[in-house]
C-alpha cells in the first residue's frame, strides 16, 4: 500500500469515492494524500468546493505506482482503463463504513461499495465492480468484473451477474437468475428470467 490514493475519474463517481476514502482515512490514516487523476475535461470549480486536487492523468499514476480506484460509472471504461494501467499501480477497494459486509464475502481488487449497501453471506464480487448506495446483495450471489449496480438494486439469493453488466436504479433480480455478460437491466426492472449476454431489458417483468 502506498501513502497516496489516486481516484481515477474526477466526475460525480469520483467525488463519491473521495467521500468514502476520507471517511475511511479518518479512522485508519491509510493515505497521507487523496488526489484525482483524469485525462478528460474536469470541472475544477466542483473539485475546489470539496477541496480536492489533481495530479494530471493516467501516465503519472502509472509512473508513481500509487494506490488507485477507478471511480467511473461505465463498465467498459473501467475495463479499458484497468488494461491501460496494466498492473503498474495497485488497485484497492473502498468500502464505506456504513456498508454492511457479512461473513464469507470476498471482494476482488478495485471494488467500490457505497454507503448503505449490504452483502450478506457467501458472496463474491469481482474486480473493479461498483455497488452503489443502498444496493442489497443476498446470500450466495456471484458478481463478475466491471459490473455496475446502481442505487437501490436488489439481488435475491443465488443470483449471478456476469462481467460488464449494468443494472439501473432500483432493478430487482429474482433468486437464481443470471444476467449475462455486458447486459443492461433498466431502472426499476424486475428480472424474472435469465438475461442473455449483451441484451437490454426493461419493465416489470423485464423483457
Amino acid at each position: 500500500m502506498s501513502d497516496r490514493l489516486v481516484i481515477v475519474g474526477a466526475g460525480g463517481h469520483g467525488r463519491e469515492a473521495l467521500a468514502i476514502a476520507r471517511e475511511i482515512n479518518r479512522l485508519t490514516d491509510n493515505w497521507h494524500e487523496i488526489i484525482f487523476a483524469d485525462d478528460g475535461p474536469v470541472d475544477t470549480d466542483t473539485l475546489d468546493r470539496v477541496e480536492a486536487e489533481m495530479i494530471g492523468g493516467l501516465a503519472e499514476l502509472r509512473e508513481n505506482g500509487d494506490d488507485h480506484v477507478l471511480a467511473i460509472g461505465d463498465p467498459a471504461t473501467r475495463r479499458r482503463l484497468d488494461a491501460e494501467i496494466d498492473g503498474d499501480a495497485p488497485a484497492i477497494s473502498l468500502v464505506s463504513l456504513s456498508a454492511w459486509i457479512g461473513e464469507d464475502v470476498h471482494l476482488d481488487d478495485g471494488v467500490m461499495i457505497h454507503p448503505g449497501a449490504t452483502c450478506t453471506t457467501n458472496v463474491r464480487v469481482g474486480r473493479h465492480t461498483h455497488l452503489n448506495c443502498g444496493v442489497i446483495v443476498s446470500h450466495d450471489c456471484r458478481i463478475g468484473d466491471y459490473v455496475s449496480l446502481s442505487p437501490g438494486v436488489l439481488l435475491n439469493g443465488s443470483v449471478t451477474i456476469e462481467d460488464d453488466a449494468f443494472l439501473g436504479t432500483g432493478a430487482i433480480v429474482l433468486p437464481g437468475r443470471r444476467v449475462g455478460q455486458g447486459a443492461i437491466v433498466g431502472a426499476g426492472a424486475v428480472v424474472v428470467d435469465d438475461v442473455a449476454p449483451g441484451a437490454t431489458v426493461v419493465g416489470v417483468p423485464a423483457r
